[in-house]
This record gives C-alpha cells, structure tokens and sequence, in this order.
C-alpha cells in the first residue's frame, strides 16, 4: 500500500517519470559494465588491489572536477547539462570497446572519463528534483523512489550484467553500456518543466569553480543541520571499500565467477531498494530522528558486513550484504532529502555535489585501504576490517549530533506548541 502511493508521483508527474526512467536506465548500465570491467581485470591480472581500483575508477575521480560540476549545475540549465553530458558519457564509454588483455588501461581511462563527467550528472539530478516535484508530499514519495529504485537498479544491472556478461561476452556488455547513456540523454531532453528556478542576476554570474564552492561551504558551516547531514555519507563512506572487494569475496572464496560477482552486487542493491521505503514514512519531517536513523544504519552496516566476511556460502553473504544495504539505501535518501529540504535552491547544486566529493573521497581511500588489505590479509579478514570502521564511525556520528537533535527536537516542540496555541 505505502508502495502504491509513493507510485501517485510517477503517474501524476510525467516530467518526474521520465526523470526517474532516465536516471534507472543508467544506473543499470553502470553496473553492467562494473561487473564485466572487474571480472576482466581479475582474470587479466589476478591482483586483489588492481580489482579494488576498479571500484575507486567509478568512485573517485569524479571529487576532483566537483568544484566545476556543482556551480555548472547552479548557473546553467540543468536539463542541458544533464543531455550534453550523458552523450559525452557514452563517447567515452567506446573505449571499454578497444580495451584487452594488454591494454586493460584503456577500460580503466574511459571509466575515469566517465567518472569525472558524472559530477555533473549526480548534483543536476539531485537539485532539478525538487523543482521538478510540485509539493512536499510528492518530493518525499520521490526521494524515497529514487533512492528505493537506485538499489533495485543496482539489483537487476549486476545481476544481469553477470549473466550477460558469461552468456554474451564483455565487449556485448560493454556496448549495452554504451546505449543506456544514449537513452538517459533522450529521456531527459523531452522533460518540459524548467529543472531550476529563475536566476537573479547574481545567481547568473560568471563561473568561479573554486570561490563558488567554498561560498556553499561557507552556507553549509552556518547551520550545524546542514553539517550533519553532509557527515552522513561520509561516516558510511569509511566502510565502502567492502563493496570493492565483492567480487574477489565471489570469485576466489565462493568460486563463483561473474555471475557470483554479479549475484553479491546484486544484493546490495535489493537491500538499497528496500531501506528507503522502510523508513522514509517513518521519518517524515522530523529531523532529529532522520539523523538518528542514519547513525543506527551505519552501526547495522558494521555489523551485518562482518557477518558477510564469515557467511560459509554465497547465499548466506547475500543475505548479509543484502540487510547492510537496507541501511545503506535509507540513510543515503534520507541525508539527501534532508538537504533537499533545507538548501535553498541557488545554492543547492553545489551543496549536493560538496555532499557527493567529500563522501567519494572517503570512499575511494576506503577502496585503496581495502585493495592493499586485500593482498597482505585473507580476503574475508580484509572485509571484516573495513566493514567494522563504518561502526565506529556510526558511534561517533551519533554522539556528535546528539546536542543539534535535542536542539532540533526542543524547536519541533515549540513550532507544535505555538500553532496549538494559535488554533
């Protein structure tokens, strides 16, 4: 039922459907071509580390082009950016084509090339969707499907891209890779309603990449909400170097192979799809307890990947990336709608792309961490390590909010008190 109605928005908001189609469509093509990219750097080069670099070439890269994709993404026209950008994403993703057993360093080029044009892509989608939804209640029900349906893409892209990958071959992959991006453009350019308000001239100045970064930092150290917030993906970031060592964890301890590969990526994204349902209701408008949701979720992170490193089997493992995910997936909506919320919109491009750079940067570290402890340790010792840091980071978080919740809270109760009284 809570499923159906978050469904309204897409039925009623054609220009969020094709949003929320478009975003899907490359979501899945990204994790086709990690599968198949991973699985080839492994049985090119055997090495645990060179399988880690491949999940930092889709991660970090794209924190050094942030302070020109965040203020790119408040001047100009989102919409445009977000088409332009995606047909360079699927020009460059040619190169997957010309890659091989001795130039495996093209595969890794054209995906650090794709990487970095994505921090302009992650912050334009973020920001176009609250002007594109026309209430409060239909930018949650969609925050809540974006996020549910970035896991289930994540799902059905690893997943399929396994199969697809055994039952087609990689350069196959690689090319339906190549369409998803080409569709995502399409998409996007029949979307009617502007993807951003009208600019004062101010708002329209010239590009200033790194003074217009640090003005959003500036915004963002004056309200200590705000701080929290863009904390949140970062604590969880810490443990992210787990999901780098998935497909060594399926082809080396469960003999799997892409499709295992194919099968731990998967579960991580059903998990993703299922959190965000869970707890977006649950939360609504109440900001104490969004951040305390998201400190739990890291705690149940930690816990549940040290679970994954010791499973006996594939499915066990599954099961346990799946519950981490579940977390995962709803603290990552829930930190993102509440800057949605909060920023205000001139603004708001350059916030997400600093929230996205930041916990990127951490998650690329996570990865580099991860690929070495995975050549010095056994794999599953390896994952039990990084996935156990999200925990402590999780505490930490939760005891640093602990004076901006009850400052939250004691407002909410206010606000509550006042309209009664003026009832």
């Amino acid at each position: 039922m809570k499923r159906k109605k978050h469904l309204n928005v897409l039925l009623a908001n054609k220009d969020v459907r094709r949003l929320f189609i478009a975003d899907n469509i490359s979501i899945i093509g990204d994790y086709f071509s990690y599968v198949a990219l991973a699985g080839m750097v492994k049985e090119v080069t055997d090495s645990n580390f060179l399988v880690a670099l491949v999940y930092v070439a889709f991660t970090l890269p794209s924190f050094f082009t942030t302070p020109f994709g965040g203020p790119t993404v408040d001047k100009f026209d989102r919409k445009k950016i977000i088409v332009f950008i995606s047909l360079a994403q699927a020009l460059c993703a040619v190169g997957f084509l010309f890659a091989s057993n001795s130039r495996i360093w093209i595969a890794f080029a054209a995906q650090i090339a794709i990487t970095c044009l994505s921090s302009f892509i992650t912050p334009a989608f973020g920001a176009a969707l609250p002007n594109l939804t026309r209430s409060d209640d239909e930018l949650r029900q969609a925050n809540a499907l974006f996020g549910s349906s970035w896991g289930a893409m994540v799902f059905i892209g690893a997943a399929a891209g396994g199969f697809f990958s055994q039952a087609f071959g990689r350069r196959a992959t690689f090319t339906a890779d190549i369409a998803t991006f080409l569709v995502c453009a399409g998409l996007v350019a029949l979307i009617k309603t502007p993807m951003q308000q009208q600019r004062t001239t101010e708002h329209r100045s010239r590009m200033r990449p790194f003074a217009d970064m640090k003005e959003a930092i500036h915004y963002a150290k004056s309200d200590h909400t705000i701080l929290a917030l863009l904390s949140s993906k970062t604590m969880f970031a810490f443990g992210a170097g787990t999901v780098s060592q998935l497909s060594v964890l399926a082809i080396d301890v469960f003999h799997k192979g892409d499709g295992g590969s194919g099968m731990l990526l998967a579960a991580r994204g059903f998990g993703a799809s299922i959190g965000p349902f869970l707890v977006m209701r649950f939360v609504r408008n109440n900001m104490p307890r969004l951040l305390k949701v998201c400190g739990t979720a890291g705690i149940a992170y930690a816990v549940l990947y040290v679970a994954t490193a010791s499973s006996p089997n594939i499915w066990i493992a599954c099961l346990c990336v799946m519950g981490a995910h579940l977390g995962g997936g709803a603290q990552w909506t829930l930190s993102t709608y509440g800057l949605q919320v909060r920023v205000p919109d001139h603004i708001l491009g350059r916030v997400l792309a600093g929230d996205m750079a930041i916990a990127i940067l951490v998650m690329g570290t996570s990865s580099f961490a991860a690929g070495i402890l995975g050549e010095l340790l056994p794999i599953r010792l390896a994952i039990a390590v990084i996935g156990a840091t999200s925990g402590i980071t999780a505490v930490v978080f939760l005891l640093a909010t602990m004076g901006i919740r009850k400052r939250l809270h004691s407002e909410m109760q206010q606000q509550s008190d006042s309209t009664r009284a003026y009832q």
